[in-house]
């Protein structure tokens, strides 16, 4: 008789209780956290830094695929079928069907997009995994302050139907990148199986932006910052006053964030 225990188990993500809606998963994962943490440090630079993200992002990518991933019910011999018969495991895994694709949004989702990439070349078919690039930069004013978010070109090497979209990009500052990369997707009217977007850090500015563009993205992040907020706001739980809430400063960067991640990430100072 087949093993009935890893049929229909249930997968819990780690996270945070909040008040944002159901599309956002803030991680209550202490090792995440931790390692983020060491990440945000100013004296740490390359390499370490190149290490602490790929890491981050191979623990990230997983949860995101648990989560949101499709099973099929498998039956599989292992190596004591020859010794025995009833050496057949019996589960619910991944469906290594599912097409996914991951999307580098360039410069700082270089390397955090490589490892989901790696991941999904894991877990699924390869030749239903595909990596995308979009290429995007912050335009700023005479002060610092970012006046808009400009696409410099893509290389997208096909449609998104019925696929994952996974959008791995460190910091979700204004949400300005990722809105206009997946208005990009939406253009050509192929309907993804979903938008998922995956980060170190996101703002309530983030959040609302997503709601208000695209309210279909999941939003999947270690850790939210509000810390331009009041005192008063900061006393009250995560989104139960979110129009209070902020987490950028006058040039939108996150604070208490982590700085220009894509900066440290590529040595590149511009």
């Amino acid at each position: 008789m087949p093993e009935e225990a890893y049929r229909g188990y249930v997968y819990r993500l780690p996270e945070l209780a909040h008040a944002y809606g159901p599309n956002v998963h803030l991680l209550a994962d202490p090792v995440l956290l931790t390692q983020l943490a060491r990440l945000c440090r100013p004296e740490v630079v390359q390499p370490e830094i190149t290490y602490l993200v790929r890491d981050m992002y191979h623990s990230l990518a997983r949860m995101v695929v648990a989560q949101e991933f499709p099973r099929e019910l498998v039956h599989v011999p292992t190596r004591m079928r020859e010794s025995t018969p009833r050496a057949v495991w019996s589960g619910e895994v991944l469906d290594e069907r599912v097409r996914a694709v991951t999307v580098n949004i360039a410069r700082a989702g270089m390397l955090p997009s490589q490892v989901a990439f790696e991941t999904l070349n894991q877990l699924l078919r390869p030749n239903q995994v595909r990596q995308d690039h979009v290429y995007m930069s912050r335009q700023t004013d005479e002060r610092g302050q970012v006046v808009r978010v400009s696409m410099s070109g893509n290389k997208i090497g096909g449609d998104v139907e019925d696929a994952f979209v996974l959008l791995p990009d460190p910091m979700g500052a204004t949400g300005g990148s990722l809105s206009n990369t997946i208005a990009l997707y939406k253009q050509g009217g192929a309907r993804a199986r979903r938008f998922c977007s995956m980060h170190l850090i996101i703002t309530p500015e983030f959040i609302r932006r997503m709601r208000a563009d695209h309210p279909d993205v999941v939003i999947y992040a270690i850790r939210l910052d509000r810390g331009m907020s009041s005192d008063e706001t900061l006393r009250t739980g995560l989104g139960e006053n979110p129009e209070a809430e902020r987490g950028l400063n006058e040039i939108q960067y996150i604070v208490p964030g982590a700085g220009g991640v894509g900066e440290i990430l590529n040595n590149s100072f511009v």
